[in-house]
């Protein structure tokens, strides 16, 4: 039987030799011509003898060693599988940067075809998928990453891949980190269905989501008008641009809905739009006059279906459109303003005009009411207003409170 005594006696020879124990079968001590020593394995898969090496003598200790030695004849036995295969298969193994390609190449294309996923889904995505998650995952195998590889993720500062500009820590933004997370959990449960890591060892599971701040600016009559001053002073910079923000500042659509524009879609007549691809789905939806005059004053270009486009066959992007923006509001004295906030104002404008829930609903193009429950209560609570306006009706029908209140005193009691 091994001891450590005897190996640590055993000569060097300036051959090669091995030294085996008795309690377990195939492990031993391996002592090269120069003397070093290692612990090895020996087994047979597939008819043929292999080797592994466990470590030197001197980095573990024999207990240990030989502890190892016999979990690995067991999984060998039960899995068919010994150290040097899945040592082999290790380095095989996926990274996931290789992951991220299959999701975009392969994964991602066949939900768009099916209407599961959009383009500005697609493009979000990628921005975090090369901002943040490649640079900090993309060498580590899939099957490797550990929560704490996440966490680590999460502190780290990086540098945006295309402008080299520092992007900061996720920890510092609560929204981006919170979306990041999402994504590298979508993701990370994508690849156990892929069966590239063990079932239910998403890394992500656990990792508390920061709390976010709602965003709630809206603009006021004086900034609204100083916007659209700005807009119109630099129209013909780039008319497509321009008239896709007045669009969705009269409209209350998303930018990303007013870009997709098409010219058969819009049907002047009914004053109505059909978006085929929305966040929320296909839907019908209905333009204002505003929005038409704008539309109408637009050059349809010939073999272009495009509205809102600089005369290639393409629409104006999200990055342009966002561009003008920033340098108009800015201009305007606006520097807190963002694409976002004209549909806010729009919505929180309709709510304090009265709109129901369900008109709300459909004019934001939502599924639910939860988004125009919102907008309700951000500017009042309407129960209360309710009760307000329905007791004021009552009280003066019944006359109460145009005569001074008359004080009845309370007859005591004989008790």
């Amino acid at each position: 039987m091994l001891t450590t005594k005897k190996i640590k006696d055993t000569p060097v020879t300036g051959k090669m030799y091995y030294l085996w124990d008795d309690n377990v079968r195939g492990f031993g001590v391996r002592v090269s011509k120069a003397g070093t020593k290692a612990y090895i394995l020996t087994y047979r898969l597939d008819g043929k003898k292999r080797f592994y090496t466990i470590a030197r003598v001197d980095e573990i200790t024999l207990g240990k060693a030989r502890e190892f030695a016999r979990r690995e004849i067991s999984r060998i036995r039960l899995e068919g599988q010994g150290p040097s295969e899945r040592a082999e298969d290790r380095k095989e193994a996926p990274t996931v940067s290789e992951g991220l390609d299959r999701y975009f190449n392969e994964y991602v294309p066949v939900r768009i075809d099916n209407g599961l996923f959009t383009e500005n889904s697609l493009r979000h995505y990628r921005n975090q998928a090369d901002n943040y998650v490649r640079p900090a995952l993309g060498n580590k195998r899939i099957a490797d990453v550990t929560r704490q590889d996440i966490e680590k993720m999460l502190v780290t500062k990086f540098k945006s891949q295309e402008t080299q500009k520092s992007l900061g820590c996720l920890q510092d933004k609560p929204t981006q980190r919170n979306r990041v997370l999402a994504f590298v959990s979508r993701l990370f449960n994508l690849f156990e269905a892929w069966e590239l890591r063990p079932q239910h060892t998403n890394p992500v599971r656990g990792i508390d989501r920061a709390r976010e701040q709602s965003r709630a600016r809206v603009m006021d009559n004086k900034e609204m008008a100083a916007l659209a001053t700005a807009l119109h002073t630099n129209y013909d910079k780039s008319p497509a641009a321009i008239a896709a923000i007045l669009t969705a500042a009269v409209s209350g659509l998303r930018i990303s809905e007013v870009l997709k524009m098409e010219w058969e879609h819009v049907d002047f007549e009914t004053g109505r739009v059909w978006l085929p691809s929305t966040k929320t789905g296909a839907r019908s939806h209905d333009l204002p006059t505003a929005a038409l005059t704008i539309i109408h004053q637009l050059k349809n270009i010939k073999g272009n279906p495009w509205i809102f486009t600089r005369g290639r066959h393409a629409h104006v992007t999200y990055k342009t459109v966002r561009r003008h923006f920033a340098e108009i509001a800015k201009e305007a004295g606006l520097d807190d303003v963002r694409l976002h906030d004209l549909r806010r104002t729009v919505m929180t404008r309709a709510a304090g005009a009265g709109v129901g829930t369900h008109v709300l609903r459909d004019l934001l193009g939502h599924k639910t009411t939860a988004m125009a429950d919102r907008y309700i209560r951000a500017v009042g609570d309407p129960v209360r207003e309710a009760r307000e306006q329905v007791g004021s009706q009552i009280a003066e029908e019944m006359g109460i409170g145009k005569e001074k209140a008359k004080v009845i005193p309370f007859k005591k009691s004989l008790m």
